[in-house]
């Protein structure tokens, strides 16, 4: 596989942060005896030195695993740093470590001199930047380039390999692509590490352990007399990322939101078999705005650019894929159906030997509990799965088989249903590989041993729940039968829970979120010409005061007055009358609250919605 790089670019692994009054220093401290990065506290410039200067007070020091970037805001910059991280196994032979924690150092200083305006825009930005902290899926190498898939990695020149991981990496999966533009700028490459966002997960499957044992990034379970590593891996594309409701489908260039690369590794006896999905959202320009209700009404802009738009998303697979078939699994009916069709109409217009189209409404043919259908579908598409195959590298990392297209599956949300029908499909390949190594026989299934089946199933189950989280908030629905291979009533009380949690987040905080992605994101970007106004200034009239906290209390409120009044109207005509104000009050203003839904929801301040 990948050869590490050069040892000039080699990056550190074990940095110590000082705090001194008029500027951070970060320090190696992995023996490698670098440069120490000095970041000054007032306009977070950089400069490397050789020797830590002396200071009259005591600095505040404490051990970090990696600069993520810097991001500049109206009056100062900001350093994100990683504060804790977790080693989660390895991939293809490197150490892979999980994101723990992050934390942000303002180098704001200059802030002193701002004015009052300045100083209230600066802290409703920066705030947003507390929520990037909690940000979930975050994994990085010091080693290896997380954003390639094994195939891509194997097809990288000698001379790319030297490179610096930033410069290999693949910016559409690079994480803090925008945060890492200073560090570039400045050439310091042994402080740039790539971070992705997605999950990885590890699975060791043997005959040597009689008991099966799980956590949440490996198991063990037992398979005849073969040592068997699974690996699923999960890159989150940066193009159009963002929140279940807040990004929907696709942009003007063909990027998709939740848009997914799923890699499953599978390595035995020097053997190394990979295979690709991808998942995205209906490459329409279609939006979905909360307004209150359990499911708001699908939207399409600009059908006339469907077709462009379409040709535009298929023509970026194609080239980074090969040949394609998209996988469908939205209703035939309602909202969805009328989605569905536009975008069969649109696909006419793309369709070819290298790209090829099916719907399969998965509710009306599997319904909530027999996914056991989804064999109907598979065998409409395994012709296409065979012919283009997986990644196979013998022995001495020489490729004996290779990917030629990719399986693009979407649902509405991409996550459910997706992650049921990737799952089953992951399956199905892994059972080619073994057969293919001999360690299947011809009838051989993962079904046939218990503990490799449960293991797989635990694997894909996780792998969906991570996903899931950082699109929607929760976990994925469904998760029971990709775990458990049935529905189970508590899997179907979660599901309930977690429809109820999706609606709350969905509706009352992804707006915020919203804008705290684009701003990490460099989807926006602060500018003092542009940002007269704070966030929360943004949108007049009765969207800047509506709240739907206060608008609930007051319906409570007057439903409570009629109560207590019609209680009393047995002594007293009047308060009969007072009763039916109230609850005339009441029901006026649910009406209205019901009837202007948009406005009393947590909205993005800083991208208008289409």
């Amino acid at each position: 596989m990948m050869e590490r790089a050069d040892s000039s670019k080699k990056l550190y692994s074990r940095l110590r942060l000082w705090e001194f009054p008029d500027q951070y220093i970060v320090e190696p401290t992995d023996g490698s005896c670098g440069s120490s990065l000095v970041i000054s506290r007032k306009d977070g410039s950089m400069s490397l030195i050789d020797e830590l200067p002396e200071s009259s007070s005591v600095p505040k020091v404490r051990p970090i695993f990696g600069v993520v970037g810097m991001l500049k805001l109206l009056a100062g910059s900001y350093l994100i740093v990683i504060t804790k991280r977790e080693c989660v196994g390895s991939y293809l032979g490197h150490p892979i470590f999980k994101v723990s924690s992050l934390k942000i150092f303002p180098c704001n200083h200059s802030l002193e001199n701002s004015t009052a305006e300045q100083k209230k825009m600066e802290t409703e930005f920066s705030g947003l930047l507390n929520i990037a902290e909690k940000t979930s899926g975050l994994y990085f190498s010091y080693e290896t380039n997380l954003t390639l898939s094994a195939q891509r990695l194997n097809d990288l020149g000698d001379e790319s390999k030297l490179l610096p991981l930033w410069r290999q990496a693949e910016p559409r999966f690079l994480w803090n692509n925008y945060m890492l533009e200073v560090l570039i700028d400045n050439k310091l490459d042994p402080y740039i590490l790539p971070v992705v966002q997605g999950n990885i997960l590890f699975s060791l499957l043997d005959s040597f352990f009689l008991n099966c044992s799980s956590s949440f990034n490996n198991f063990q379970a037992a398979i005849g007399k073969d040592v068997i590593d699974v690996t699923l891996v999960a890159r989150r594309c940066t193009r159009r990322n963002g929140t279940r409701m807040w990004r929907r489908g696709a942009d003007s260039d063909g990027y998709v939101a939740n848009f997914v690369e799923s890699e499953q590794i599978m390595q035995f006896n020097g053997f190394t078999a990979s295979f690709v999905q991808v998942r995205g959202s209906i490459p329409l320009l279609w939006e979905q705005i909360v307004d209150l209700t359990y499911k708001p009404k699908f939207q399409i802009v600009k059908l006339e650019e469907a077709p462009r738009v379409v040709e535009r998303h298929f023509l970026d697979l194609r080239k980074k894929y090969g040949a394609v078939f998209a996988v469908d699994l939205v209703n035939k009916h309602g909202g969805e159906g009328r989605l569905s069709e536009k975008y069969a109409g649109a696909m006419q217009h793309v369709v070819s030997d290298d790209v090829r189209y099916l719907h399969f409404d998965f509710h009306h043919i599997c319904g909530h509990v027999h996914f056991e259908r989804l064999s109907i579908l598979y065998e409409q598409i395994s012709d296409f799965i065979e012919r283009n195959g997986y990644l196979l590298l013998n022995e001495k990392g020489e490729k004996m088989k290779e990917q030629l297209g990719v399986v693009r599956t979407n649902c509405i949300d991409c996550l459910d249903r997706t992650n049921v029908t990737q799952s089953m499909i992951g399956r199905k390949m892994l059972e080619f590989q073994l057969r293919r190594l001999g360690v299947f026989g011809a009838e051989e299934t993962i079904s046939s041993h218990p503990k490799f089946d449960d293991s797989f199933k635990v694997l894909w189950a996780n792998h969906g729940d991570d996903i899931s989280l950082q699109y929607s908030g929760t976990g994925a629905l469904k998760g029971d039968f990709v775990r458990y291979g049935q529905r189970t009533i508590q899997g179907i009380l979660k599901d309930g829970w977690n429809a109820l949690a999706r609606y709350y987040l969905n509706n009352f905080c992804d707006g915020t979120k919203q804008d705290a992605i684009d701003l990490l994101q460099g989807h926006y970007i602060v500018s003092v010409s542009r940002d007269m106004t704070t966030p929360s200034q943004k949108g007049g009239g009765l969207e800047a005061v509506a709240s739907f906290p206060l608008a609930l209390s007051l319906v409570l409120t007057g439903f409570f007055f009629a109560t207590m009044s019609l209680g009393q109207g047995q002594y007293d005509l009047r308060h009969f009358f007072f009763s039916f104000m109230w609850a005339g009050l009441s029901v006026a203003l649910a009406a209205f609250v019901r009837a202007n839904g948009r406005i009393f929801c947590n909205r993005p301040r800083l991208h208008k919605p289409r």
